[in-house]
C-alpha cells in the first residue's frame, strides 16, 4: 500500500542524526532529527496558511475569520520500504476545513464520510431536547416525570453513541495486532476514553506507519498558533504526548 502522506525532507545528509531507537513520546527531549522535520513543516504552514479557513491566530493570519484556535501538530521520521528517510505528519483534532490537506496523515475514522449512524444519533438527541424544551415550556407539574426520564434516555443514549464512535478507532500496534479504542482503554484500566481519544497526533501518525509499513524513527510535537482557553501553549514549542488519551493507545501501540 503506496504511503501518500510520505514527505521526503529538503535537508540532506540526515543519516547520522537519525536515533538508535524511537524516542518516548512522553519525554520532552526533541531528536534533532524532529526538529528539522518540524521546522520544514512549520515553513509548509507559512506558505499554505492564506488555502486554508482554519484560524491559529498566528500573527501572519491578518485575514482570517472564524474561531481562533490553535493545534497540536506532529511529526514521524520513517524510512521507507526503499531505506528512504522522509516524515509523516498531521494535527490534533480537527480543522475548519471540510477536507484535510493532503499533505497531513488523516483520522482513522472520518465523520464527513462515515457519518451515518453518527447523523442519525445526533438527531435523536435533537429530537429529545426539542421535546424537552416544550415540555418546559407547557409549565406544568404533571410533566416533571416525564421531563426526568426524557433526560435519563438522552445521558443513555449519548452515552451508548460515544461508545460506537469509539469502537470505530481501531488502532494498528507494531506487532500488526488491532484494537478499538474503546477496548485499549477497557484493558488499560477498566476505563472509558477521555473525549477526543483517538485524534492526538502521535498515534495517528503511528497507526499509519505501521499501516504502511514505515519504519519510526523519531517522533516529535509542537504547538501552532495561540493558546485555547483550557491550555496554554506557546506557539512553535515542543510537547510530550498527554496522558489522559495518549497513554493508553501509545502503550498498546509501541508495547
Amino acid at each position: 500500500m503506496k504511503a501518500n502522506c510520505f514527505i521526503p525532507f529538503i535537508t540532506k545528509d540526515l543519516d547520522e542524526m537519525i536515533p538508535s531507537a524511537l524516542n518516548d513520546p512522553f519525554e520532552t527531549t526533541i531528536p534533532k532529527i524532529c526538529e528539522i522535520a518540524a521546522n520544514e513543516l512549520q515553513n509548509y504552514l507559512l506558505q499554505q496558511q492564506d488555502n486554508w479557513m482554519h484560524n491559529f491566530g498566528t500573527a501572519e493570519e491578518v485575514n482570517k475569520k472564524g474561531p481562533i484556535k490553535g493545534k497540536m501538530f506532529g511529526v514521524l521520521v520513517v524510512k521507507n520500504e526503499f531505506g528512504e528517510l522522509g516524515y509523516l505528519s498531521t494535527y490534533s483534532g480537527k480543522i475548519a476545513d471540510v477536507e484535510s490537506p493532503q499533505i497531513f496523515v488523516p483520522s482513522l475514522f472520518d465523520i464527513t464520510t462515515n457519518d451515518n449512524f453518527i447523523t442519525k444519533g445526533m438527531r435523536k438527541i435533537t429530537e429529545m431536547n426539542n421535546e424537552i424544551k416544550k415540555l418546559k415550556a407547557e409549565a406544568a407539574d404533571g410533566y416533571l416525570d416525564e421531563i426526568e426520564k426524557l433526560k435519563f434516555a438522552r445521558k443513555e443514549h449519548s452515552i451508548k453513541l460515544q461508545e460506537a464512535l469509539f469502537d470505530q478507532y481501531v488502532f494498528l500496534n507494531k506487532s500488526g495486532e488491532q484494537k478499538s479504542l474503546f477496548t485499549i482503554f477497557d484493558e488499560y484500566n477498566a476505563i472509558k476514553p477521555a473525549a477526543g481519544s483517538g485524534e492526538c497526533a502521535a498515534p495517528k501518525l503511528l497507526h499509519y506507519a505501521f499501516r504502511h509499513e514505515l519504519k519510526p524513527l523519531a517522533i516529535a510535537e509542537f504547538w501552532w498558533g495561540q493558546s485555547n482557553p483550557s491550555e496554554v501553549k506557546v506557539h512553535q514549542s515542543f510537547y510530550p504526548a498527554c496522558n489522559d488519551k495518549c497513554r493508553p493507545i501509545l502503550g498498546f501501540m509501541l508495547g
